[in-house]
């Protein structure tokens, strides 16, 4: 396939089958398969491609090559595969700044594998294009599992908003081409760790024009 410059490629993953961790009261973090009330993706529905959506359809329809490929993970109970804090209102910016956005969907039946499985079939479909990882929330999990599977091919960058492992690095991605957003107040990723979901975990629609222009910067491409 041919890369075509300034237009993004969107894939995405979900933050079901997270490790175990005792530090998330009242969250459902399971080892495999799909977690009790956590989320679950959108295998086998295409919906309509585009930045409004809550679900993004590319990798496995094998869409014409782009320059970016980002791969998001949503947080545990968002709606579609991309959900509705932060990974739509990212593509919205992401449209405004490099160009037009599309989608993938698929079920995150294991988290990090899927999210580096996601990766590995975009290089090898289209080698030229960057691969940017994202998560919001637990997504946070996903990312931070999924760069250290990805050595061979490093990432160009991640992008993580309300981490719960923030201030821990990414294996494989330089600190520079890492950016954390932890709003004030929140517990999720702040100090004291909470772990309540408060007004400030919600707040990361905010924080889209920022990271897009972030992506922008270190993968070099623009409009």
């Amino acid at each position: 396939m041919l890369l075509t410059d300034s237009i993004l490629l969107v894939f995405a993953t979900t933050a079901t089958a997270l490790p175990q961790w005792s530090g998330f009261p009242g969250w459902p973090i399971g080892g495999g398969g799909t977690t009790s009330g956590g989320s679950t993706g959108t295998t086998g529905t295409t919906a309509p491609t585009g930045s409004s959506s809550n679900t993004a359809n590319d990798v496995t329809n094998k869409a014409p090559c782009k320059a970016i490929t980002v791969i998001f993970a949503r947080g545990t109970g968002e709606s579609g595969n991309i959900g509705s804090v932060i990974g739509p209102k990212l593509l919205s910016a992401l449209q405004a700044k490099v160009g037009a956005a599309k989608g993938n969907s698929n079920q995150g039946g294991t988290g990090g594998a899927l999210m580096t499985s996601l990766a590995q079939q975009a290089l090898q479909q289209c080698p030229s294009t960057k691969i940017v990882l994202s998560g919001y929330s637990q997504g946070g999990f996903v990312v931070h599992k999924a760069g250290s599977s990805l050595s061979a091919t490093p990432p160009a960058a991640a992008v993580i908003f309300g981490d719960p492992q923030n201030g821990s690095p990414v294996a494989n991605v330089p600190a520079a081409d890492l950016k954390e957003y932890c709003a004030a107040g929140d517990g999720v990723c702040g100090t004291p760790r909470t772990y309540q979901i408060t007004a400030a975990h919600l707040s990361y629609g905010n924080n889209a024009s920022d990271a897009a222009n972030f992506i922008s910067t270190v993968t070099g491409v623009t409009a």
